[in-house]
């Protein structure tokens, strides 16, 4: 991975900025007795929403509904548990194959996909998520910002911009961290200390056993990383999330303690409605739906069924992060061939679905719709094998076969996000206008959600405009840009827009809107001498087909490509 110009900006900015917040001798007010004072909700909001867009413009994101939704739902099962049940979060996974998971202001946690291909049950995954979520409930990183010097959000940004590029990195600090890609965001360069890493284990051990998982497992996930790295396994190297979460054999025992002290108390209370984050129905609903509060959990399911299709989803998953996280995709379908061929044990539905994957990844969509169809004969409810099966099919010459299973499984799942997204990328393809609209029908309900997923805006806009919706279209593009940290490109965009005369009252009142949020944070860029090439890049695959409706933008959106 190449530096980056932008993070280069950031780190230099940060150093300047923060060394003239402490010649002014700018400090924090004291943390005391609310967290607000030090920064509110909404700095927390936007604080985090800019790492996001800055680590998206770095292609550091794992943008896929399916994991999208898996580690949401997750998410938001303990966070249903959590202390502060009514905090909202974003659950991310990182590309990026260290073992390492990290919170950041506003709710966002991020998980490294190295951390879920690692993971040997969800519980050990759960266990690592509930204890960033303890983090942010018990107000850890306030308190971790409460001798930093108060910042606008450039400078906020600049501090995160400077942890990434310090992260981990011994010598050529900056560049050594990026080239290798690990260690996105240190808990270290945050300073939490020891006392919140205990509460945030008590906490996290708390939150799992409401939510049904095993209590033991942060302990064993954290002891079978440190036994491997005693034991001179993955060549010497110290996992990141041992370097952010420093783990000793004392802190393993506490847990392990606090787990069972846990697990005797709730034998003595009535038992909780089972919850299943690993049901398909969890898949197909809305990381924020107030599903995912105690008063509408899923009905109670028998043991044997809810852990089997529980376990199976998880390995599902961490198998299509595998997949999708590499970088080298004729290494990973090797991967998958040889183990198939050679290791008996290997030769499993979630290690024939994830060696599918790879040889779509490596054009090779005919031998992968040939083993999903088998998969799909024997679980035909499986979400995850129907859809990577319409792609194979798709890409394998059978469109009309893909474009009948997508309709199929639209009216079986009408809430799914992924079937929503993929069988929109698959219509845009012919070119059509008919496929278009229907493409915009689809993709309508995933944008009145707030997202922070570019490509449903990228396929929505060019969807709009193979419809001829130019002007939705350049909203559209607003938000893939915007939501890849290119907010000077989005309010040249969004202002060129205004001048069209075909605008409505509406649609110009809300470009408007718009465009007054965005100026701000624009004028600050500038004032700090961040220049527009410096504010991220588009996404690999981005392209405009109208230049002149071909506009930018992010989490200041207001469903704009909605109306």
């Amino acid at each position: 991975m190449r530096l980056s110009s932008c993070l280069i900006a950031l780190a230099s900015l940060a150093a300047t900025g923060l060394a003239s917040a402490r010649e002014s001798n700018v400090r924090l007010p004291d943390i005391g007795s609310s967290a607000a004072a030090i920064m509110s909700p909404q700095e927390e909001a936007r604080y985090g929403a800019s790492m996001l867009h800055e680590m998206r413009s770095l292609s550091m994101v794992l943008d896929d509904p399916l994991l999208g939704d898996y580690i949401n739902s997750l998410g938001y099962r303990l966070v249903a548990h959590s202390d502060k049940p009514d905090t909202r979060y974003t659950f991310f996974i990182v590309a990026d194959s260290g073992i390492n998971a990290f919170a950041a202001p506003g709710g966002y946690i991020g998980v490294n996909a190295g951390l879920i291909t690692t993971a040997q049950s969800e519980d050990e995954v759960a266990a690592v998520l509930a204890h960033e979520i303890a983090h942010i409930s018990q107000n850890h990183l306030l308190r971790a910002f409460e001798d930093s010097k108060k910042a606008s959000l450039p400078i906020a940004l600049a501090m995160i911009g400077a942890m990434i590029a310090s992260s981990g990195a011994s010598g050529d600090g900056a560049e050594a961290a990026l080239m290798t890609g690990t260690s996105l965001i240190q808990q270290r360069q945050i300073n939490f200390t020891r006392k919140d890493e205990i509460e945030a284990d008590r906490v996290g051990i708390q939150t799992l056993v409401r939510s049904h998982f095993d209590p033991q497992a942060m302990a064993g996930f954290f002891a079978r990383m440190e036994r491997t790295l005693r034991g001179g396994g993955g060549d010497g190297k110290i996992p990141d999330l041992l370097r952010t979460h420093p783990v000793t054999v004392d802190r393993i025992s506490d847990a392990k303690a606090r787990a069972e002290g846990v697990e005797k108390l709730v034998e003595t209370e009535a038992e909780l409605p089972a919850l299943g984050s690993g049901n398909l129905a969890y898949l197909r609903s809305s990381p924020r739906d107030d599903d995912f509060r105690p008063a509408k959990r899923a009905p109670a399911q028998p043991s044997t069924t809810h852990g089997e299709t529980r376990s199976l989803t998880f390995l599902l998953m961490r198998e299509r992060a595998r997949v999708l996280a590499s970088d080298q995709p004729s290494v990973t379908q090797t991967y998958y061939a040889s183990n198939l061929k050679n290791e008996p044990g290997f030769d499993v539905p979630a290690n024939r679905y994830g060696n599918a994957l790879a040889l779509i990844r490596t054009g090779r969509p005919q031998e992968a719709r040939e083993i999903l169809a088998k998969l799909v004969e024997s679980q035909p409810a499986n979400l995850p094998y129907q859809i990577a099966l319409a792609q194979a099919e798709a890409q394998s010459g059978r469109r009309n076969d893909a474009l009948t299973r997508y309709e199929k499984l639209v009216a079986n799942s009408p809430g799914s996000n992924a079937i929503a997204l993929s069988f929109a990328q698959t219509l845009i393809e012919d070119g059509q206008v008919s496929s278009a609209r229907r493409a915009q029908e689809l993709l309508r309900p995933i944008l009145a959600t707030e997202i922070d997923d570019p490509e449903p805006y990228r396929v929505f806009a060019r969807a709009s405009d193979l419809a001829g919706d130019k002007i939705r279209a350049a909203e559209a593009y607003a938000d893939v840009a915007l939501l890849n940290g290119r907010l000077e490109d989005a309010l040249n965009q969004l202002k060129a827009l205004t001048r069209r005369a075909d605008l409505d009252y509406y649609q110009r009142s809300r470009i408007d809107a718009r465009i007054a949020e965005v100026t701000p944070i624009v004028l600050e860029l500038r004032h700090r001498g961040i220049k527009p090439a410096e504010q991220g890049r588009l996404a690999p695959g981005f392209s405009c087909q109208d230049s002149n409706s071909c506009a930018s933008m992010s989490s200041v959106r207001n469903n704009s490509a909605l109306e």
